[in-house]
């Protein structure tokens, strides 16, 4: 992206294609100048969950994927859905051949002082976190077998398992002593074996400790059978032991179930799932205005709608009744013409036109537009305008407008002018017992006024539709519209702190129209008194 959206619009890494190609150069380098195997590691912010496509639709996966790359380190989370966002990615190149890489995110050391210790060992990419609030005490990373849970990679090849255990310790005092104990997890976690691990060298910048073993004892269809523990002793007569984990000497894979959270914020390909919420959302709404507006369309002039209602009231079927119910009340909502005309101007507004206007690069910047597909401003450099800046960035201000606020609006008009023909219809059953019948009449009138009296003056359609409203029912909706507007202007604040409070608070399609519309429904709704 050529322009930097301020928060919350910056949710996504927007890579170009010379940038995609120019990591591929570089991953390709190093892969034609090394007579040896490389290890290829690579670094960035974006986790690929929030990664947009570029212009042409490329995307970094398939680029590490055709690099054979061992592990992608990002950021950009902060640790604050979970310390373990890990990920495993399986794709075949243009190729046809088959490849994977690890996806790990960092964590935070701004606010939770998170650091990863990563090792690479003959190929094998391992890590350890710590949480660095205290002094660091004695660590260890276990670089060989790797964890079969977070850390292998594809299975290896027939033959090309490796017989040595490596371990890195790192600590102030001196390491008396480091051992390996092996546990079987079909047999309740018993030692299989405990194997005395060696130093390799002294210094401090290489603490590795190493054994042999024979890694044919220790194949299994299992990736998670066999356990593996370090303990270690230090001068001072403390034990350190590492956690538990497993492993498989052949590089089978136990990627473990994952929080919903985790797969939500990690997995989930959210440029894909912006466009799918975003449409699904615009076609409820669509299908909200359109269709009770045709069916009123067709049964205002008739009596057919009415002798349907009563006969589907009549019936013991109770789902039938919910049936009606939904009908009659999504009828009721539309009947008045001038609201519904405003409701889907509005709608038609916020899909083609700007919603707000704002700073969106800096506080002193210039005026830029906000639309539904993302962010228009003009560039300084020959006068052109950008569009779509900051696409699908947007969803955390589209979502959760479309989602909270404009549904909930059009119902609970909806719902304002359906409690307000219930509120006539138990006028008319009062004024029955005390009225003349020509008095009767006319209120009745005022809900089914094309209905003739006898069928809507059922006793079975009346007690079940005071039971369904009664008193209680408009002072909810009145409380409804009060939480729903108490969301709108929190979600206006935000925008307001980021984007500059004048600009914002002057942009009446996203600020004003939406209580516009509460309160005007709230007032004509009203019944009024003889």
């Amino acid at each position: 992206m050529s322009v930097g959206i301020r928060f919350p619009a910056n949710l996504f890494g927007h890579p170009t294609d010379k940038r995609i190609e120019a990591v591929n150069s570089e991953l390709q380098y190093w892969t034609n100048h090394s007579n040896a195997p490389v290890t290829k590691v690579v670094f960035g912010h974006f986790p690929m969950s929030f990664t947009a496509s570029s212009e042409k639709g490329q995307r970094y996966e398939s680029v590490f994927a055709r690099q054979s790359i061992s592990a992608y380190l990002c950021g950009h989370l902060h640790a604050k859905v979970s310390k373990q966002l890990w990920r495993h990615h399986e794709m075949r190149t243009i190729e046809g051949h088959k490849s994977s890489f690890w996806e790990w995110e960092l964590g935070d050391w701004k606010d939770y002082r998170l650091m990863r210790i990563l090792a690479i060992d003959g190929g094998a990419v391992s890590f350890i976190d710590h949480t660095l609030k205290h002094a660091l005490k004695t660590s260890i990373l276990v670089t060989y077998p790797t964890d079969s849970r977070s850390m292998n990679m594809l299975e290896s090849e027939k033959g090309s398992m490796r017989n040595d255990i490596n371990v890195l310790v790192f600590s102030h005092q001196v390491i008396r002593n480091v051992s390996a104990r092996v546990f079987d997890s079909h047999s309740e976690f018993k030692i299989v074996e405990e194997i005395p691990l060696q130093l390799v060298a002294s210094s401090a910048h290489r603490p590795l400790f190493h054994a042999k073993w024979n890694a044919e004892n220790y194949r299994s269809p299992s990736p998670t059978r066999y356990w593996l523990q370090v303990f270690v002793l230090d001068s001072h007569g403390v034990k350190i032991s590492s956690e538990q984990r497993p492993f498989s000497v052949e590089g089978k894979m136990a990627i473990p179930t994952r929080p919903w959270l985790n797969y939500l914020v990690f997995e989930v390909q959210w440029e894909d799932m912006y466009q799918v919420l975003l449409w699904s959302n615009m076609g409820f709404t669509t299908v909200l205005l359109l269709t009770p507006k045709l069916l009123y369309h067709f049964v205002r002039r008739s009596s057919s709608y009415q002798r349907w209602a009563v006969s589907v009231l009549s019936s013991p079927i109770q789902l039938r009744k919910a049936y009606f119910w939904l009908i009659w009340f999504l009828i009721e909502g539309t009947r008045s013409k001038p609201f519904w005309l405003c409701l889907v101007i509005y709608v038609l507004w916020l899909i083609e036109m700007p919603w707000f206007w704002g700073c969106a690069t800096s506080e002193d910047g210039e005026i830029a537009q906000m639309y539904l597909f993302g962010w228009s401003m003009p560039f300084h450099d020959g006068g052109f305008t950008g569009n779509k800046l900051s696409n699908p960035d947007v969803l955390v201000i589209t979502l959760p407008f479309l989602y909270l606020v404009l549904v909930p609006v059009i119902v609970l008009i909806y719902g304002l002018f359906a409690e307000k023909a219930i509120a006539y219809l138990r006028r008319s059953r009062r004024i029955e017992y005390s009225a003349d019948s020509a008095n009767m009449h006319t209120e009745s009138a005022c809900l089914l006024p094309v209905a003739p009296r006898a069928l809507l003056m059922s006793d079975n359609m009346v007690s079940m539709m005071i039971q369904f409203c009664g008193s209680w029912t408009r002072r909810a909706l009145l409380l409804a519209c009060l939480i729903t507007a108490a969301i709108h202007l929190k979600l206006c604040s935000k925008l307001m702190s980021a984007y500059g409070m004048v600009p914002v608070a002057l942009s009446p399609p996203l600020t004003w129209m939406p209580l516009l519309l509460l309160g005007v429904a709230a007032y004509c709704t009203k019944l009024h008194a003889d």
